[in-house]
């Protein structure tokens, strides 16, 4: 007997934390159970294939909303080739209205419907030790096909406590060069309409005495990072000092830590503790959503606007940790000009990132209840993506996706943070300087094309040579700074000045040859560096300035080389 675990995760570099939990938990059936992981950018038959090699007796699906049409084309198949092989599913995507999703999947044997664990230590049980079919009525926790026919659903499975979930990282080799994902709790306090996490009431956290042991052994494997899956990490103050302060005083100088936080939440205790970090040790992912006030009313959302600010601005001063904000747009209420405003509000915050989502009308979410109400059209098939509402056309709908790819690659790349200074200057609006520049894109016929950084920079090139024609030399300058503030470019940009005449000055600071770059410019670089928003156009110098790029010593929040203004004088 054979039960094979698989995993179909959106990239090589994630992990999928529900199947390792769901096999560390049924440690009991170990030699029967085999665990498999695949992405979906694997060829469908790829997969087939090593799937049927196995000849597994039993088939467990992860299902979510980016491998879930995948999944379903495969379990189709493979019901092909192994009509005997029973197949159950799990997960978010399988958990609300797993009727109909039995009905349309044929192949499907049941659905594990929310936490798993206890379900399928169970499920093993009954395939592994009972006879009698009839055994999965008394599991807790399912929907099936009696004789192929009729849907039995068995009694809710409680909640589990979460200090009886095994720690299923014992063999981290398992997981090199890949996200680690860990929970110190379930559920979410707050209610906010479009989230499925606020469906479920219970908060549970693991014990501190277990997690501290956890993140030891974490930071004694010196893993890369180890990504936090709660959904609102700092809920509990108690819980959050703790571990931020274990992390600070057991800090390796390597592995960083990714938490989801509600930045108004934080305390002075909080803050103060944060400040100390060292830079790297962690990041914070910030759930802004929206500014306008009817829409964070409308989506149920618990939130001080004001007091985030200063929060985002507050840690940012200290220069210590990675901020990453979340918008996301369709939302009720919300329209084009609204959304704009929200946009505009939050980027000018500065953070490392700033990710424009678009609404995902999940089943099983308050927002999908009442999708009709709102007006919202959206995709039937996953990620069920928003394409218009009452207040947002899909016009203008198209119009923010030129805004956030424009985002992508000129603001969260960090590959353009001088020239994105400068060019701020030419708008009032951020998101209309996204928009316009999306726009010559799309009348270049340069969209959906993949471009190297240097044709991007010639791109911005010929954009402001339209927009800001009298500061082209300004532009050149900045995006000369930006690629070597990177990289030590191999191909030297079509704009930049001849480096002949400055020969000897290389050879007396560039000590470290490829790890090190020199650079005349005519602009104070450091001035525009320094300065967050600039409030005018920088000066052109008398004199060129050379700045120094040292590429073994990189920023820990933004990956930049260190650069520094020598004095030749």
């Amino acid at each position: 007997m054979k039960i094979l675990l698989i995993a179909i995760n959106a990239k090589y570099i994630h992990s999928n934390l529900a199947v390792y939990s769901l096999r560390s938990y049924a440690e009991k059936y170990r030699d029967y159970l085999e665990l498999k992981e695949y992405t979906i950018n694997h060829r469908l038959e790829y997969i087939l294939q090593e799937i049927y090699k196995q000849q597994p007796d039993v088939l467990c699906f992860s299902c979510y909303i980016w491998n879930f049409r995948y999944v379903q084309e495969l379990i189709a198949e493979l019901h092909k080739l192994l009509p005997q092989t029973a197949v159950w599913v799990g997960g978010p995507e399988v958990s609300y209205e797993p009727e109909l999703f039995l009905q349309e999947n044929s192949g499907v044997t049941g659905v594990m419907l929310g936490e798993g664990e206890e379900t399928f230590r169970e499920l093993c049980g009954y395939y592994l030790e009972a006879e009698e079919r009839s055994g999965l009525t008394q599991i807790a926790g399912l929907l099936f096909r009696e004789n192929n026919r009729n849907l039995i659903r068995t009694p809710e499975r409680p909640p589990l406590p979460m200090d009886k979930l095994p720690f299923c990282y014992e063999h981290l080799e398992e997981f090199q060069n890949r996200i680690i994902y860990y929970e110190t709790s379930r559920g979410c306090p707050f209610s906010c309409s479009y989230c499925l996490s606020s469906i479920e009431k219970s908060l549970r956290f693991r014990s501190l005495s277990i997690v501290k042991k956890e993140l030891q052994f974490f930071l004694d494997h010196r893993a890369a990072q180890v990504k936090f899956v709660d959904r609102t990490f700092n809920c509990s103050h108690e819980h959050a000092v703790e571990i931020w302060r274990y992390l600070l005083e057991h800090d390796n100088g390597i592995t960083n830590f990714h938490f989801e936080i509600s930045a108004d939440l934080l305390t002075e205790e909080e803050l103060t503790l944060l400040e100390r970090m060292r830079p790297g040790l962690v990041q914070f992912e910030i759930g802004v959503q929206s500014t306008w006030g009817p829409t964070i009313q409308e989506i149920h959302r618990n939130m001080d606007i004001k007091l985030l600010e200063q929060r985002v601005k507050r840690i940012q001063q200290a220069g210590n940790i990675h901020q990453h904000l979340d918008l996301i747009a369709g939302l009720p209420k919300e329209d084009f000009t609204t959304f704009a405003r929200s946009f505009c509000q939050v980027y000018r915050w500065k953070p490392q990132q700033l990710q424009l989502g678009f609404l995902k009308v999940l089943k099983g979410s308050y927002l999908y209840q009442h999708r009709k109400e709102y007006g919202l059209i959206y995709r039937d098939q996953p990620p069920y993506e928003v394409l218009a509402t009452h207040w947002i056309s899909y016009e203008e709908m198209l119009k923010i996706k030129l805004v956030e790819e424009m985002l992508e690659v000129y603001y969260n790349s960090g590959q353009f943070e001088m020239t994105m200074k400068v060019l701020e200057l030419t708008w009032e609006s951020p998101f209309y300087l996204f928009l316009e520049l999306g726009q010559f894109y799309e009348r270049k016929n340069l969209l959906a094309v993949s471009h190297s950084r240097i044709r991007r920079c010639q791109i911005l090139l010929e954009f402001v040579s339209e927009k800001d024609p009298d500061h082209l030399e300004l532009y050149q300058e900045t995006l000369t700074f930006d690629l070597y503030y990177r990289e030590n470019m191999k191909s030297r940009p079509s704009w930049a000045p001849d480096l002949a005449p400055y020969r000897d000055v290389t050879r007396t600071y560039c000590k470290k040859g490829k790890l090190s770059h020199l650079e005349p410019f005519w602009y104070p670089m450091e001035e525009i560096r320094k300065d967050r928003s600039l409030s005018a156009y920088p000066e052109k110098q008398k004199e060129r300035q050379f700045y120094l790029f040292s590429y073994e010593e990189k920023n820990p929040l933004t990956g930049q080389a260190k650069a520094e203004k020598l004095n030749l004088g």
